[in-house]
């Protein structure tokens, strides 16, 4: 392939790898998808392109409707039991953050609620609230047709709407959420940390990787404040489990507060926090190692704020 193709699909790289992501929810699985399309585009008879841009985001939506649709994904997502891979604020697969709508689609929260809607309603839905296409466009891309694409929106945007709770948040409040949080947290008490969340909080954790693929959850205030307690309380285990004493840093992730804990200089786990109005509404932990590993090169490349705890 000649210099001047392989640019042309670079420029497009950063773009196509954020709508691969917001559609699959894994950034492993966006960036699978889009060297699949990169090979595609190598053998493609180029002459017969007219707009290389269309054409590789046509490419790209449907190697990840195929793959939303595969066997090995329906079964690694049963039941409930998966959490989107977190992402780093400034990391480039978060991709175009000008609107509320582009903002909120790569939210955990709503990341998570795609996965209640069928393929074809999740790229309808990415297409044109993360990318603005219009539905001529996006029945183009899907083969369907603008009736379809209008319907297919609007049953995605309905659904979403109805159980999307999260409150928008800036970086300085954001800190002090999580500063909020983690002094309540590590104090042991277990009622400055209730005082935090709202009335029907709820927590979820991937178990460090340990649960066997079940994620753990937790209803009422009261046992996600005592699990939150539980987590920030040191023990000889949990300092072997990950490898020594992390520091624990405030930041976000897709957009939400967020507690990262380094061990040098690897992520090893991260609270993320959903915020409605003045609290929280629910927490995912994820310490799985398989889930964090562009966390990690992301952390890697970036200047910090002085850790909340030294060593943990």
């Amino acid at each position: 392939m000649d210099t001047a193709t392989t640019e042309r699909f670079e420029a497009n790289r950063k773009r196509l790898a954020s709508l691969a992501y917001r559609l699959l929810g894994s950034a492993a699985d966006a960036e699978d998808a889009v060297q699949d399309a990169f090979l595609r585009w190598h053998a493609a008879d180029r002459e017969h392109i007219e707009v290389p841009e269309a054409w590789l985001t046509k490419v790209v939506t449907n190697l990840s409707l195929d793959r939303l649709r595969s066997a090995r994904l329906r079964r690694e997502r049963a039941v409930g039991d998966w959490l989107p891979e977190p992402l780093l604020h400034g990391d480039p697969m978060l991709g175009p953050a000008d609107t509320v709508e582009q903002r909120e689609s790569v939210t955990l929260a709503v990341l998570t609620l795609m996965e209640r809607l069928t393929p074809v309603e999740r790229a309808v839905y990415v297409l044109r609230e993360a990318f603005s296409y219009s539905h001529a466009e996006i029945a183009e891309i899907l083969d369907i047709t603008e009736s379809a694409s209008q319907q297919h929106a609007h049953r995605a945007r309905r659904r979403v709407a109805a159980e999307r709770t999260v409150s928008e948040i800036d970086r300085a409040a954001a800190r002090r959420v999580v500063e909020a949080f983690v002094d309540a947290a590590s104090s042991g008490r277990t009622e400055r940390l209730v005082a935090l969340l709202t009335g029907d909080a709820t927590g979820v954790s991937d178990g460090a990787g340990q649960a066997a693929g079940k994620l753990l959850r937790y209803s009422v205030p009261e046992r996600v404040a005592a699990a939150m307690r539980a987590a920030f309380k040191p023990t000889p285990a949990k300092r072997k489990l990950v490898g020594g004493s992390p520091s624990m840093h405030a930041d976000m992730i897709n957009g939400s507060p967020a507690v990262i804990a380094v061990l040098d200089d690897r992520v090893v786990g991260v609270l993320v926090l959903d915020v409605r109005g003045d609290k929280i509404a629910v927490v995912r932990g994820m310490a799985d190692p398989d889930r964090l590993g562009r966390l990690t090169e992301q952390w890697r490349r970036r200047e910090h704020d002085d850790p909340l705890i030294e060593s943990w």
